[in-house]
């Protein structure tokens, strides 16, 4: 698997009003959570100087992710504040200005991936935020004409560190046409698409390129929909919840190893993904859910191991 995007350092509000800085990143989480579930990732991102820099690479190292792809650079890492409201969701204010994350020139990237690659996994800031979201989508496209990975796309969207609406929706399309899975929450659609329903986006979107679209509604569970017009809705797992940091990017991590296990990765099973119906894939979806509800049980963004998962299925 490969993973490309920010890894950043969030910092998290504590009871006694001092901040933890915690790695984060919606790509660098979703690589640790792949990475847990026993699936080999590398984490295409370009690492930030100084200590934060430091705390970053010894997380990922420390969860097995793998660097050889990640580029070193002497700008700045990225800070995101936490602060978790009353229901334990979280909202982020960004130091994000002239940082390491968005800096991507096309040199920085591969050509291509190696054949054995089975995903390229991509979304959040990185591929919205210039100038290093046009080199992004400059290897979205490369991967993409080459045939063998498939391209899973998150959007994540932070809003205040993104350009116009318009320009958002306008890369977005792009980016749909090219993808074979897309996640989405319905927190991004309301913004990317206010006022649609978002299974109607959802089956838009299946329509236009990917084979699944999945959408997660939060304590409503998900829905997904594939290209032929199959639908599955699975529910969320109730569990005791610590907060929700990190929980949109342990489903996307269970729902792409998930898919892996399944044999549905990869373009040369492009065809298996497209006519995957109901029994196919109501279990793929339950485990990404239940990588999500545990990852709520913990505090900040620590998605599960797979023998963890593998206790609680």
């Amino acid at each position: 698997m490969y993973v490309a995007g920010e890894a950043l350092i969030d910092l998290v509000a504590e009871p006694d009003g001092r901040y933890r800085a915690v790695p984060g990143g919606s790509p660098a989480n979703v690589a640790v959570g792949l990475a847990r579930l026993g699936a080999p990732t590398h984490l295409l991102a370009r690492l930030g100087s100084g200590a934060f820099g430091r705390v970053i690479r010894e997380h990922l190292a420390a969860n097995d992710v793998l660097l050889d792809a990640a580029v070193s650079t002497s700008d700045p890492t990225t800070l995101a504040v936490v602060t978790l409201d009353d229901e334990a969701r979280a909202t982020y204010d960004f130091y994000a200005d002239g940082t390491a994350d968005w800096g991507w020139t096309e040199a920085e990237l591969p050509t291509q991936l190696p054949p054995e690659a089975l995903a390229l996994v991509t979304g959040s800031i990185a591929a919205a935020r210039e100038p290093g979201a046009t080199a992004l989508l400059e290897l979205v496209r490369r991967v993409r004409g080459q045939d063998g990975a498939s391209i899973v796309l998150d959007p994540n969207l932070r809003p205040a560190l993104l350009p116009t609406r318009a320009q958002v929706q306008a890369r977005w399309d792009e980016l749909i046409a090219l993808a074979d899975v897309v996640k989405v929450s319905d927190e991004d659609l309301a913004w990317l698409v206010p006022g649609t329903d978002p299974v109607d986006v959802a089956a838009g979107w299946a329509a236009r390129g990917p084979a699944l679209v999945v959408v997660t509604l939060g304590a409503a569970g998900a829905h997904a929909v594939t290209s032929t017009g199959a639908t599955v809705e699975v529910a969320a797992r109730p569990v005791d919840v610590a907060d929700t940091v990190g929980a949109g990017d342990a489903f996307t991590s269970g729902l792409v190893d998930s898919l892996r296990l399944a044999g549905l990765l990869g373009r040369r099973h492009r065809d298996r993904l497209d006519t995957a119906g109901p029994a196919t894939l109501r279990p793929i979806l339950d485990r990404a859910a239940l990588t999500a509800a545990l990852t709520c049980t913990r505090v900040g963004a620590d998605p599960p191991t797979a023998e963890e998962l593998a206790g609680s299925l």
